[in-house]
């Protein structure tokens, strides 16, 4: 019997042969995009995602994006956390009453059906008082149901995977706050923020301990969006490593695989790859989209299993399906057995019919390539 994408996808991890190189590109936001706007093309308009996958030859990554299903992490807030939101229009507010004031956040609702954060809730010293409170009083958790029935969605697709919650730093320079603001918070009021990230970090306890007991999970992604504009090398030594190394070790404890997001531009980043606590590397951005070459690329990522590395761009057609080809074969002449091949980072949304069957291209190119 042909061994299924499932098996392939944890036997990368576990560094054992495979059949033909692994493609996974991450194309559920496409599909939702043209869902949206009623352009999906015609041999896919009946279809749900699953389905659309499986008409490309690909396998799937992550059950819950894009898939209307629940993430198994949740958080639940004891009951003095008051929190009040509003919808009006395209307009969501959040707000959370605390002892240090009121944390607002608003979030605008795009064209694509999409919310985003347009005003952070955290701004100074007072609101970072109010944050810390706020975290010593929510719980981070796992449901083994929802991750249970994220597997069945799935099937042999993939290895069901989910990501956790942003690292401490990460969480307040994306979620919580402008860079800036955070910038200005570290240099104004270091010993402050440090706090805060402890209560960040301890509000996440329970999920760690769900997790590792859960014998389900086998690969986790650290959701990061790690690129060196939003840190200085000095900085992701001092507030992310020793974060990573902490909760990569504990899933790495319990048998669990894991990988990091990592795209944008992050040559200073370079030197670090080799060493991170993690199996693999997502979404690394080479040339011509990124500003390192797939060489360079590794020459730095020692045995580090790669997930993705063909440019996202490439799929449009603004660059010729050789272009594509050629990227995918160095890809694979570089980092195969130790690739999940894939979009760095996915499918461009508004890309037409085209980037489809690109990704169809390149999926009958895997089935033929690689045996081990």
């Amino acid at each position: 019997m042909a061994m299924s994408f499932r098996e392939m996808n944890l036997r990368v991890y576990r560094r054992r042969p495979i059949p033909h190189v692994l493609f996974q590109p991450r194309m559920e936001p496409w599909f939702a995009w043209h869902q949206i706007f009623d352009a999906l093309p015609e041999p896919y308009r009946e279809m749900d995602v699953r389905q659309f996958y499986d008409a490309c030859d690909c396998s799937m990554r992550t059950f819950h994006y894009y898939t209307d299903l629940p993430s198994p992490v949740d958080v639940v807030y004891d009951e003095v956390v008051a929190l009040r939101e509003t919808t009006k229009g395209d307009v969501k507010t959040r707000v959370f009453a605390t002892p240090h004031g009121e944390l607002i956040e608003r979030q605008h609702l795009t064209l694509d059906q999409t919310w985003r954060v347009v005003d952070f809730a955290v701004r100074g010293p007072d609101d970072l008082r109010a944050l810390g409170w706020l975290f010593a009083h929510s719980h981070y958790t796992f449901s083994t149901q929802a991750f249970r029935d994220g597997s069945a969605f799935m099937g042999e697709r993939g290895v069901p995977q989910f990501w956790v919650p942003k690292s401490p730093y990460q969480a307040l320079a994306q979620q919580w706050m402008k860079l800036a603001d955070l910038v200005y918070a570290i240099a104004d009021a270091p010993a402050l923020v440090a706090d805060v990230m402890r209560a960040i970090d301890a509000a996440y306890d329970p999920l760690y301990e769900q997790i590792t007991a859960c014998e389900d999970v086998q690969i986790i992604n650290f959701g990061e969006n790690l690129h060196d504009s939003l840190f200085s090398p000095a900085w992701f030594e001092r507030y992310l490593l020793p974060w990573y190394t902490q909760r990569a070790g504990q899933l790495a404890s319990a048998g669990i695989h894991t990988h990091v997001h990592l795209d944008g531009y992050f040559h200073s980043l370079l030197p670090y790859l080799k060493d991170l606590p993690f199996d693999g590397i997502e979404a690394l951005t080479p040339e011509p989209q990124g500003d390192v070459t797939l060489d360079e690329m590794a020459a730095h990522m020692g045995d580090k299993i790669l997930l993705d590395g063909i440019p996202a761009v490439l799929f449009m057609s603004t660059y010729s399906r050789e272009e594509l080809m050629a990227a995918v074969e160095r890809v694979v002449e570089l980092f195969y057995p130790r690739l999940v091949l894939g979009v760095s980072d996915e499918v461009p949304e508004g890309a037409g019919a085209e980037a489809i069957e690109r990704v169809k291209l390149v999926a009958a190119w895997a089935r033929e390539h690689g045996a081990a």
